[in-house]
Parts: C-alpha cells; structure tokens; sequence
C-alpha cells in the first residue's frame, strides 16, 4: 500500500508549461479529496534547455526519473531549434529507450458531448487503444541510419527497422493483458487486433508469426489481424469495432494522431509510455508553436494522462485510493463536456486553459 508518490514533472517548451501547471492544479484538488500525497520534483529539459546550456536532458533529469514513482511529462520540441544533424530535439524519445518503456500506450475513447468528426451515430461508442512498441521498429533507426556517399555527395540514406521476439513477446503480453481487464469493465471488450505489414516485410511476418505464439496463451480473448492501409481506412469507416491494437512503433506514432482526429483532435488524446517499472504519462500532442503562450492551450489531454498516471500506481501499488480518484477525475473530465460547460478553443470557443482547469476543479467537488 502506498499513500504517497513522487513525481517528476517535465514542463518542457511551448504549451507543455501551461497544460503542466493546469493539470497540478486539478491534481491538487484529486489529491485533497481522496487522501493521497504527490510529491512533485520539477526537473528541466526540451529544446529552449538546449538553445540555453547545449545539453537537451540533463543527467540529473534523467537520473530523477529513474527513481521517481513516476513522471507527468508536457511537450519537448522546437521547430527552429534542432540538432547539427537537422533532427528535432526530442528527450522524450531518449527516456522511452533509457526506461525501457516499450509500450506506448494511446486510448482513442469519444468524451461525451464533443462533436464528432463522424457523422455516424456510432461514433460516441469509438473506445479503443493502440499499444506503440516503443523501443524498436523503425525509431531503432534513430541515430543508427547511414549514408551512402559518392565523389559528387550523399547519394542514399539507410534506416534500419528492428523487430526482435523479446519486442514482441512483451508488447502482445501487455496487449492481451490489458484486453482482459478492458473485458472485465466492458464484456463487448476482448479483442486484440495485431496491426502490421506482414504481407510486404520479414520483419513483420515474424512479428504476426510471434503474435499467434502468445494469443494461445490467452484463450479468452479474440485474436484478429489487420494490414495497416487496411486498418487506417478502418478507423474512419469503423473504429468502434476496435479493442486494444498493437502496433510497430512508427505506425502507432501515426495512427495514434489519426485516432486522435476522430475524438475532436489532439487536445483530448492522453497517453502513456510504459515500462516493467517505470511510466510516462502525457499528452499526445507536442509544443504547438503557434498558440504558445495564448492561454487558450487545451489541458484535456494532459489532465486524462494525470487520470491514467493515477490508475497505473494505484494497480502498481494496490491502492485503491489512487485508482479512486483517477476514475474520478476521468468522471470529471466527462461531465464537464457532457453538460456543455466549456468549449475549447480547440473546437471553435472561447474558454481558454484556465476556463477548463477551473471546470473540471469544480466538477471533482
């Protein structure tokens, strides 16, 4: 049992400031109401700490999170700011590998009220999860890729995509196991579609073979397939016939925003990055550039992944007053939209980041 967690907290660039110290204000009020203590350790990082020292994450960022229960991350990025090499700067990457959190996990659920891009009825049942394997695929190219030089300059760049059995034996075990306890809160649950392109790449052929391997191991709940142009179709034709889908890495890093879109956008997409002992929780969203500093950013999204933090240490550490309050604050979220009490900027109106803040406070009580 545990009644006190310690937390780092990643502000980073842009927006991710503002959704941060939005979403320590709701958990503030969570926190107060069921019983528990956060202790927050904020630690710097992100593009402008580059600009700044020349170092992007520094160790001791890193070394935080280590030992942290875990860690609220906001948005890491720049356009203008980059490496020599032209790629962005993006610590939240070099966590995922130095954590070993292979599994990114991406709920795409339809918050009541929100209107829908769909126009079909169904679309307020849209409730799935695409699990990223976070590790390997084709981000295993990171850093790694090579060139092919010529006497007249570059004449090809080489990336490698990696996919290994251990990879995918942990990313369908998590997938399968959160199927279960989906199933258990919703009996029309049980499904795991593995999403790939195992008709085109060896790599993935293995990757659909070892699938196979671990769906008997999981008797009750459904195995399915699906090709990924196929399911990207699916997902605006059907999405709601959709459970818990894994994924490699780069296709859960796009279909995650095309999930995204079918639920009002960006603005309302929590995620997690998860590990054997280790969590990331954050908005799928970056640093947005453009509304930076407006203070009409969108806090949904980082307020649901506080929800998701809370639920994960309350399974982690058996403590029920931690789950408690992360259905409660996923209750909150609901009603606020529900009854039509803000409207983001987001989606045509006029309530900024501290107007959504303010709601969801006073819909927890």
């Amino acid at each position: 049992m545990k009644n006190d967690c310690n937390i780092v907290v990643l502000p980073g660039d842009g927006i991710g400031v503002e959704v941060i110290d939005a979403t320590l204000a709701v958990l503030d009020r969570v926190q107060a109401r069921h019983g528990f203590k956060l202790h927050y350790d904020r630690r710097p990082g992100g593009a402008h700490h580059y600009k700044d020292t020349g170092n992007a994450f520094p160790d001791s960022s890193m070394q935080a999170c280590q030992k942290s229960d875990a860690i609220l991350f906001g948005a890491m990025g720049w356009p203008e700011i980059r490496y020599p090499d032209g790629t962005e700067i993006a610590p939240q990457l070099d966590i995922r590998v130095h954590l070993d959190l292979y599994a990114g996990v991406r709920p795409i659920r339809a918050i009541p009220g929100l209107p829908l891009p769909l126009a079909s009825p169904r679309a307020k049942d849209i409730d799935f999860v695409i699990v990223r394997e976070s590790t390997e695929g084709w981000f295993f190219a990171r850093g790694r890729g090579t060139k092919r030089k010529t006497a007249s300059g570059d004449e090809a760049v080489y990336d490698t995509c990696e996919i290994s059995r251990k990879g995918c034996e942990r990313l369908f075990d998590f997938s399968f196991r959160l199927a279960e306890a989906r199933k258990k809160r919703n009996p029309k649950k049980g499904k795991v579609t593995c999403i790939d392109k195992s008709n085109v790449f060896l790599g993935m052929a293995f990757m659909n073979q070892v699938f196979h391997e671990r769906a008997k191991l999981f008797p009750a709940i459904t195995a399915d397939h699906c090709y990924i142009d196929a399911f990207s179709l699916n997902m605006i034709r059907k999405p709601w016939d959709y459970d818990v889908c894994p994924m490699e890495n780069q296709f859960g890093d796009i279909t995650s925003d095309l999930g995204a879109g079918l639920i009002c956008g960006m603005g309302y997409a929590p995620s997690a990055d998860l590990g054997d002992n280790h969590g990331v929780f954050q908005p799928s969203h970056g640093s947005a550039p453009d509304i930076a500093g407006k203070g009409i950013a969108n806090p949904t999204a980082t307020i649901l992944s506080a929800a998701m933090m809370l639920e994960w240490l309350g399974e982690r550490h058996q403590e029920a007053r931690l789950t408690n309050a992360a259905q409660a604050l996923q209750d909150a979220v609901d009603s606020v939209f529900a009854a039509g009490r803000v409207k983001p900027a987001d989606i045509g109106g006029n309530d900024g980041t501290g107007a959504v803040t303010r709601a969801v406070i006073e819909a927890l009580g």
